[in-house]
């Protein structure tokens, strides 16, 4: 933007200096951005771990059980409670926590700035395309730490205690291929890590890692799209019923945090339903990868296997999204002014 010859010296200053105070506020917005979902990835998840142990176990069931007696959501809660008690709801909360910790600090730090430069790259892209894209790099990007954990935490929460995991293999007769074993029993994070390394190299640390990409980077997209246009849509409300008057943001991304988490968790179901089942079946090779997951599952157990789990992953998926995007409105409302000056 050209300078008026007419401008006095200061307004000479000031225009020569803002392109570098702007970039430098613009780089800075995006690094505290990864900050702010860092923590409120991990909140969230720490928050709603025993909901996320339950839709774990109840989708993962046909693995060691090779599809006969299912249980529902409140058989399976009153089975970790006589199994394993309070502890057993909690298994695996660490791996959780960090993977969320990595998956949220790139979440919201691509979306601010992925989504800015989507829209001046490509004009034709902006607005609810541009949030899709965004959420789903930003996702992308975390995976590379979030899946080994992911694998660590799931094994983790099938397990429950070392006498309930002894006792459901051998019930259950989970080992199917003569002279395979079913992995042993995890004590914490890093000997499970270690022991997950050992036994199946990089390739167990990764497992299911195109089916975790699968599911959630149309996850991420949706929800961060849902909650864009439940965001315009409120502000449309605001300007015509109540006269533009302000809304606690932390309260706003409490609501409509939930609601687009709850949308994005139940469209999903069927990929999360392959994901978990091929990240817990360790060197017991029930599926042999994606295609052949969805194949098994749809002609075993049809529609009601695809979507087995939906409603603890939506009662899972709403209060940690409310908790996450709460979190991040209150972090940006109470620092953002404060570092910007």
């Amino acid at each position: 933007m050209a300078v008026s010859t007419t401008s006095s010296s200061s307004d000479d200053t000031q225009a020569l200096t803002s392109p570098l105070t702007s970039r430098t506020h613009s780089n800075f917005f995006v690094w505290r951005e990864f900050l702010w979902g860092a923590f409120a990835g991990a909140f969230g998840e720490g928050m709603v771990h025993p909901i996320d142990t339950i839709k774990t176990r109840i989708q993962s069931q046909a693995v060691f059980s090779g599809g006969q007696r299912q249980k529902g959501i409140s058989q399976m809660v009153r089975s970790v409670c006589v199994a394993d008690g309070m502890s057993g709801f909690y298994r695996g909360i660490t791996p959780g926590i960090i993977g969320s910790f990595a998956t949220g600090a790139t979440y919201f730090g691509f979306i601010e700035s992925t989504k800015k430069w989507i829209e001046d790259v490509h004009p034709n892209l902006r607005g609810y395309w541009a949030h899709f894209i965004a959420g789903g790099v930003g996702d992308t990007l975390g995976s590379f730490i979030y899946v080994p954990c992911e694998v660590v935490k799931l094994r983790m929460q099938v397990q429950g205690t070392k006498n309930s995991w002894s006792s459901a293999i051998m019930r259950d007769n989970a080992c199917k291929k003569p002279g395979v074993q079913m992995y042993g029993y995890y004590n914490g994070m890093f000997q499970a890590g270690y022991s997950i390394w050992k036994e199946q190299g990089l390739k167990g640390l990764y497992a299911g890692y195109w089916s975790t990409l699968a599911r959630d980077v149309p996850f991420a997209g949706l929800m961060v799209t849902f909650y864009e246009a439940l965001k315009d849509f409120t502000d449309y409300g605001k300007e015509r019923w109540l006269s533009n008057r302000d809304i606690n943001s932390s309260l706003e991304g409490l609501i409509l945090g939930g609601l687009a988490g709850g949308f994005s968790a139940f469209l999903t179901t069927p990929l999360d339903v392959i994901k978990t089942r091929l990240q817990v079946q360790g060197s017991t090779l029930r599926y042999n990868g994606w295609l052949d997951a969805i194949q098994k599952i749809w002609m075993v157990e049809g529609t009601k296997g695809m979507f087995r789990g939906s409603v603890p992953r939506v009662m899972w998926y709403v209060p940690a999204s409310s908790l996450t995007f709460m979190a991040v409105e209150f972090l940006r409302e109470r620092f953002n002014n404060d570092l910007d000056k």
